[in-house]
């Protein structure tokens, strides 16, 4: 009887325990769920083991050095022996590059590089032909000539770019017994852990512990050897431009009743590096039997937000972006905080050629800006060929000066083009735009329907938005908050993106863009009250996404030089009366009378970093009889003569019936677009496309004009048919003079090529930002 007693109860548990578990997994997230919001849940233990190596293994430790672009890159050098030294690039590979990667906490290698790309090591060179399968747990397990036999000169220096993501569950072993000081801090992550109940709820987080994550658990650092330089690093790296004092009395309270668990080291920071991982390590840090550091607390850092990113609850933030400083300002970057480095110089934009460029100017660069340090600098016109002059040249920063004006540097730019304009892509704070927008349905994660998470019947609910009026500006904002780059092409309908089931209700409708908005829910929209007949669904706005885009800027010296009168009959303006080429009041005068056209030649640049291609594809063009040719692009340039006071006396346009490389600069003789039989339309980057002052509509009728001063301006691109890195640079302004007879054109320039106080002298301009529409 007690035996079927003990195999019924067996049996009960046994049927009980997954329900016994499950109980139990639910009352341990409702407590995590509980604590987590006051940042002291336990960290989960990840699925790392610390690579065991043979006991003939030589020990050694790596470190990426030189002169960096970023802080995942370097020159790869090895301490062996008591003496750090390189690596030979014979025989280096990927697989090598995987090995030290992995070794250095990284997920993977990107790539590798030969010749001293990061400059020259010095002491010995460790390693030569190395042979790596990429299984290795160690450089030292590759087979090699051995360890300081080499016939190679540190120009042969072996460097190796890091992926940015790390080794869950990282940790850091120091192999050496000494020098510890000499390496670089390696782990899995930093952050910065909001603990005053006043920050907590604030975005971004600017005040708290800062935390590093080793072995998978974070941990704090004790403050007993921390300096300010390293809270410059810090804040930086998290995407501001300075740190501050904190009320440390608050903090020391707090620290008294909690427990904390300590990093096992230092920090050692000059103050100039763009992220942790480029600091040194300090010593060792002395604990206390009940885990605390000897005569400290955990580091608190305090950083100053730049103006943009100051913070606020998430409900009351509106603002769209402004840049704060006018001296300085980044032009064709995709996403807030990156782009060309353009400074003011006697009322002129102008760039800078990258001669010298490094980290340390582009990081003074960045806090000038009110962002944090530098994650890369950038060579080569990477981010798009600026217009005008080439202000600096051999820029060289101690890293501390509040303007890169302030840094010593070459005023002869003799021998820079255009080509070498220097560019940054900056460290900026987490707003947590991200996660209140996706994109679904599409066939990769560049396109989709647009989905915002909005507050209904005080709930968060996924969406869709809205179509009507929806365009360009808007999907370009969309691309910047979700970091997907440029916008390629906005949709109005998405009926071939099904998107979430869930989600096809509308929860935002009205929206209109300037296209500087850091986010969706920063653009004009309706609010609370939607207003959307068509619905979501099938109808609902859809982007597709690109990382780079053109660029359109026309040349404002060919119009100056260009420009005539010519006094035409109009029995030779059939055609162009028909494409509305002419003033209104052409069509009331007889057909033996003349017309006064103001006419000029254009030639428009592509500085971007894509080709520029009609938004229709070839089998929507239209056809014109009269002229026999076919219209890409309806509007693509408006001409208007305006008063100094701003209105418009005259106008005229042109379609793009013809858009090819008229000009180029490639390496072979094949043109990419000719529009002969009826070919493909485009402007291949670096090339342009010249309209001639010879051909129909390349003109403004002021047949009506009175004389007088006035100001002609030309708009590529108006209606934003098509995306574009920057659209202030596609308005060419001139000041004019016609005296009834002759026409003078001077003070020729770009759209924002000139200060405020300049462009204060066209008034009532527009400077083709989508607030004017």
């Amino acid at each position: 009887m007690q035996e079927k007693l003990k195999q019924y109860l067996c049996r009960c548990l046994i049927l009980s325990l997954p329900h016994l578990l499950l109980t139990l997994l639910c009352l341990w997230a409702v407590c995590k769920a509980q604590f987590e919001p006051w940042g002291y849940h336990e960290a989960e233990q990840e699925h790392y083991t610390a690579p065991e190596l043979p006991p003939d293994t030589p020990k050694i430790q790596l470190r990426l050095a030189g002169e960096k672009r970023k802080h995942n890159e370097g020159r790869v050098e090895v301490f062996y022996d008591g003496e750090w030294g390189t690596i030979c690039d014979d025989d280096f590979t990927i697989h090598a590059a995987h090995v030290v990667c992995r070794q250095l906490g990284y997920v993977e290698a990107i790539s590798w590089s030969a010749a001293s790309k990061y400059g020259k090591g010095e002491g010995r060179i460790w390693f030569d032909n190395v042979h790596c399968t990429g299984k290795e747990k160690s450089l030292a397990q590759c087979s090699s000539n051995g360890i300081g036999v080499s016939d190679c000169k540190h120009t042969e220096d072996v460097g190796v770019v890091c992926s940015d993501k790390r080794i869950p569950g990282f940790k850091f072993i120091n192999a050496l017994t000494n020098n510890v000081e000499s390496l670089n801090i390696q782990v899995e992550d930093v952050r910065i852990r909001a603990i005053l109940a006043s920050y907590r709820k604030r975005i971004p987080v600017t005040e708290g512990y800062v935390e590093v994550k080793d072995g998978g658990r974070w941990k704090q650092l004790c403050d007993e050897e921390w300096t300010h330089m390293n809270s410059r690093v810090i804040c930086g790296m998290f995407g501001f431009p300075s740190e501050r004092r904190y009320n440390a009395r608050v903090y020391k309270m707090f620290a008294r009743k909690r427990k904390h668990t300590y990093w096992g080291y230092s920090v050692n920071c000059t103050g100039n590096e763009a992220h942790l991982s480029s600091c040194r390590l300090g010593r060792n840090v002395r604990q206390t039997d009940n885990g605390t550091c000897v005569q400290g607390m955990p580091v608190v850092v305090s950083c100053v937000p730049g103006r943009a990113f100051a913070p606020t609850p998430m409900t009351g933030f509106r603002k769209a972006f402004r840049q704060e400083h006018p001296l300085v300002r980044l032009k064709g970057g995709a996403i807030i905080g990156e782009g060309r480095v353009e400074v003011l110089k006697n009322g002129e934009w102008g760039t800078i050629c990258d001669d010298n460029w490094n980290l340390i100017s582009a990081t003074v660069v960045c806090r000038e800006l009110g962002f944090g340090s530098a994650k890369e600098f950038l060579t080569g016109g990477r981010l798009g060929q600026g217009m005008g002059p080439v202000h600096m040249n051999e820029v060289e920063c101690s890293g501390f000066e509040k303007s890169i004006t302030e840094c010593f540097f070459n005023k002869d730019s003799l021998g820079c083009s255009h080509e070498e304009d220097a560019g940054v892509r900056c460290n900026v704070p987490a707003m947590g735009f991200q996660e209140r927008l996706r994109l679904s349905g599409g066939r990769n994660p560049f396109e989709g329907r647009v989905e915002v998470l909005a507050e209904r019947n005080g709930s968060l609910v996924w969406g869709t938005v809205c179509s009507e009026g929806w365009g360009t500006m808007e999907a370009m904002v969309v691309c910047r908050q979700l970091g997907l780059g440029f916008a390629n092409h906005a949709f109005q309908e998405t009926w071939y993106w099904p998107g979430e089931v869930n989600a096809d209700r509308v929860v935002m409708s009205g929206v209109r863009c300037s296209g500087t908005e850091m986010s969706l829910s920063h653009c004009l929209h309706h609010g609370e009250h939607l207003d959307c007949p068509k619905g979501g669904a099938r109808f609902a706005a859809g982007v597709s996404c690109s990382e780079t885009a053109p660029d359109l800027v026309l040349n404002p010296q060919i119009v100056e030089h260009t420009t005539y009168l010519e006094d035409r009959p109009m029995l030779m303006l059939q055609c162009a009366y028909e494409e509305n080429c002419l003033a209104t009041t052409a069509s009331q005068v007889p057909a033996d009378s003349y017309r006064r056209l103001l006419r000029f030649s254009s030639q428009i640049h592509n500085n971007g970093q894509s080709d520029f291609r009609p938004k229709a594809s070839r089998e929507t063009w239209v056809w014109h009889d009269c002229h026999r040719h076919y219209h890409s692009m309806e509007v693509f340039t408006n001409y208007d003569l305006l008063s100094l006071n701003g209105t418009k006396v005259a106008e005229g346009h042109k379609a793009s019936f013809c858009l090819e490389d008229s000009e180029y600069v490639l390496l072979d003789d094949r043109l990419r677009y000719e529009c002969a039989n009826f070919g493909e339309q485009g402007i291949t980057v670096g090339c342009w496309d010249t309209y001639r002052h010879d051909i129909d509509c390349q003109w403004v009728d002021i047949t009506d004009v009175k004389p007088g001063d006035y100001i002609f301006q030309v708009v590529i691109n108006p209606n934003y048919e098509v995306a574009e890195s920057d659209y202030t640079n596609n308005v060419v302004k001139c000041r004019c003079r016609y005296d009834g007879h002759r026409i003078w054109m001077y003070s020729c320039h770009i759209g924002g090529a000139f200060s405020s106080e300049t462009e204060d002298t066209f008034p009532g301009l527009l400077n083709n930002q989508v607030a004017h529409r």
